[in-house]
């Protein structure tokens, strides 16, 4: 084989492939049916016209033997007549007709023989087409079926894959959602233990303890105070019974004092731990 011939061969192998994938069974068998058909009417219109031209050599038979009738009746009168020259060129054309009747005969059946092959043609061409038909709707009801199936077969792989990208998409969700609970826990934890407050506050700790230290330092001091005032007055003598004070009244003095001490004490840490 040449290389023009192996090229030719390649051409016509690759084409009949495109033509494979492009045809449509169903479109093929529908086709190939439609031809059939039209073959079939052709068979008919065959018969038909040869019917018709035999019907035609029949009525000529017809008027030839209308003739030749004719012929005899003019021959037997000429003899009656005492004229046989007449009587001959009857018997002449009777002659004449009669050949062309044989003629006609042969014709009619030839075409009589044509027509009932062409009927038995017709009748086997038209039980072929039905014996076709039939096939050719099971084929296509298999080949729906084909279809059918191997679109749910590739719906069902597609889904498949969707399925398995959707289980790794829920598998990134988890992991992130449990990240962000867990970042979540461990910034509560740190708002609890006040971590936020010196991540918030510019101030270093030296700069907060030295503020405590002031803060207790100024508290003691006020204490010393208060308690100083309290022993000197318990300390004077009563100058006179109108300025006595009653030792219950004095117990109220150190309890208030004592509360108002507390109660700013409390202030203060408060707004320490502001």
């Amino acid at each position: 084989m040449g290389i023009l011939s192996r090229a030719s061969y390649v051409i016509r192998s690759k084409l009949n492939s495109v033509l494979n994938r492009a045809e449509d069974p169903t479109e093929t068998l529908d086709y190939s049916y439609e031809q059939m058909r039209d073959q079939l009417q052709q068979v008919k219109r065959g018969i038909a016209d040869l019917t018709t031209q035999k019907k035609r050599l029949e009525m000529q038979k017809r008027r030839l033997e209308d003739n030749v009738e004719k012929h005899n009746e003019q021959a037997r009168t000429a003899v009656q007549q005492n004229r046989e020259d007449l009587a001959r060129r009857a018997l002449e054309k009777k002659k004449t007709k009669m050949n062309q009747i044989e003629d006609l005969e042969r014709q009619i059946s030839d075409l009589q023989g044509q027509q009932d092959r062409l009927v038995e043609q017709k009748d086997e061409l038209q039980r072929r087409i039905e014996e076709f038909r039939t096939k050719k709707e099971t084929m296509k009801a298999r080949h729906e079926a084909a279809k059918a199936s191997s679109t749910v077969s590739e719906a069902m792989t597609s889904t498949g894959e969707e399925f398995e990208d959707v289980g790794r998409a829920i598998e990134r969700a988890e992991e992130q959602t449990e990240d962000m609970e867990a970042r979540a826990a461990a910034l509560d934890e740190l708002h609890e233990s006040g971590a936020f407050e010196d991540v918030i506050s510019d101030k270093d700790t030296i700069d907060r303890e030295l503020e405590q230290l002031s803060t207790d330092s100024g508290v003691e001091a006020e204490l010393e105070t208060l308690k100083s005032e309290v022993g000197e007055g318990e300390s004077e003598p009563a100058a006179d019974a109108a300025s006595e004070v009653d030792e219950e009244e004095l117990t109220d003095l150190e309890n208030e004092d004592q509360e108002a001490v507390e109660a700013e004490l409390a202030e203060l840490q408060d707004d320490e731990q502001a």
